[in-house]
Formats: C-alpha cells, sequence, structure tokens
C-alpha cells in the first residue's frame, strides 16, 4: 500500500470526518476510540487510517470483539496494518 502522510494530515476535512466517524453507537467502543485520536491522531500515517476506517466499517459489536481481543480480523481486515493498529487500540 502506498503511503503519503500529508494526504490524511494535510486535509483537516479528512481528519473531522475520521473523528465524526469514531463517534460510535456503544459507549465503549466511543470512548476507545475518541482517546486513542486524542493520543495519537497528528502522529497516524496513512496506512494507520486506512486500517482505522477499515475497522470503523465494521457493526459496534464486531469492533467492540475485536477491540477486546475476543476475535481476530477477518476478510477485508486481516491484514497487517490493521492488526498492528488494533494492537495499539487494545494497549490504549
Amino acid at each position: 500500500m502506498e503511503t503519503n502522510h500529508a494526504a490524511h494530515q494535510s486535509d483537516p476535512a479528512n481528519r473531522a470526518r475520521l473523528r465524526w466517524r469514531s463517534r460510535r453507537g456503544l459507549l465503549e467502543n466511543d470512548i476507545i476510540l475518541t482517546r486513542f485520536l486524542d493520543a495519537h491522531e497528528t502522529e497516524l500515517t496513512d496506512d494507520e487510517v486506512d486500517a482505522f476506517t477499515r475497522l470503523l466499517d465494521l457493526s459496534d459489536n464486531a469492533l467492540m470483539d475485536l477491540v477486546l481481543a475476543r476475535k481476530e480480523p477477518e476478510g477485508d481486515t486481516d491484514l497487517p496494518h490493521v492488526h498492528a493498529l488494533l494492537q495499539r487500540l487494545r494497549l490504549a
């Protein structure tokens, strides 16, 4: 995957959209994702943003299962950069 660090970081609309999509129906997901972005948003690479976006495409319950390590990524989320970001989320 080609990385272009400036693409995400230099576009305030992309950053706002990512933060907005992080607001979830399950409060636990909302808290975990918001805290993670508060701490790491300015340093995310485009690969990490892609991984984060793939996780945001999941239902709240599927996302919670991954964050709590009840399940591991599969299908479109079973990618090295998604696994790496998920490890960071689990430590957050």
